[in-house]
């Protein structure tokens, strides 16, 4: 029985009810990761040693976790060697640039924490709330940041800043935030910050995700049409997902 739900299984959820059933209730291995992702762990780990100011030498640091990723892929996920090794010049081109990128941003501030786990109950269901928060830091007018990493290639387009699924994992991080810490939701901001492998400059960016009363009843309102799905095992399949899917046409999916 199921007691918690994060914003990457709500995501999957709004995805494919069906897909999510498979990967998350029936425990059917789904996305194994690749070395894109062996690449945004290894520099998420950077990240956070840098903000907390800890001694150590962050390109060695990155070359290591970033080996030692990929080493723990399953034998059967494909990978490309000329990439992975593009992929190691990349990283030195965004390390440099992570503290100066807060600094220029906010100014003076201290760190609140970094990999904060949230749980937190979920009013009216029997479900707890579920997330990691990258970095919280605090800027000298008492104002709250929620910051979420992410790794990509030279950016994201106008399309996927202002998509509501993507931005709804900010959203959800401050509502449980809030709720956790009893903070007045005005007195938190949220932001991802890109972290581009390509980008000519500008490697480390900012965007500022908004999370007002709508947008924060409208997270709210799928959260929970996603826990009453699971809770009535009603698993139906997503039609318009199912070209993209791994399990499409498989004798999972028939």
């Amino acid at each position: 029985m199921k007691t918690h739900i994060s914003y990457s299984e709500l995501k999957d959820w709004k995805y494919c009810p069906y897909y999510h059933k498979l990967t998350r209730i029936d425990g059917i291995a789904g996305f194994k990761g690749n070395e894109y992702t062996a690449f945004g762990t290894a520099i998420h780990s950077v990240c956070e040693r840098k903000m907390l100011k800890e001694e150590f030498d962050p390109y060695e640091y990155f070359l290591a976790e970033f080996d030692s990723n990929l080493s723990k892929l399953d034998d059967d996920v494909e990978t490309n060697q000329k990439l992975i090794e593009k992929m190691c010049t990349q990283g030195s081109g965004i390390i440099p640039h992570i503290e100066s990128a807060v600094r220029e941003k906010f100014g003076n501030f201290k760190v609140i924490s970094t990999e904060e786990k949230l749980m937190a109950p979920i009013e009216g269901s029997s479900f707890n709330f579920k997330g990691y928060i990258d970095l919280v830091v605090q800027t000298d007018d008492g104002k709250y940041h929620v910051i979420d990493w992410k790794t990509c290639s030279w950016g994201w387009d106008m399309r996927k800043r202002s998509d509501p699924m993507v931005t709804y994992q900010l959203t959800l991080y401050k509502k449980f935030f809030s709720i956790i810490h009893n903070i007045d939701p005005s007195l938190i901001e949220t932001h991802f910050v890109l972290l581009k492998r390509t980008a000519k400059k500008n490697n480390v960016e900012f965007v500022d995700v908004s999370s007002g009363n709508i947008k924060t009843n409208n997270a709210t309102k799928l959260l929970m049409q996603a826990i009453k799905n699971i809770e009535n095992e009603k698993a139906i399949k997503n039609r318009l997902s199912c070209k993209s899917c791994q399990f499409y046409k498989t004798e999972h999916c028939k």
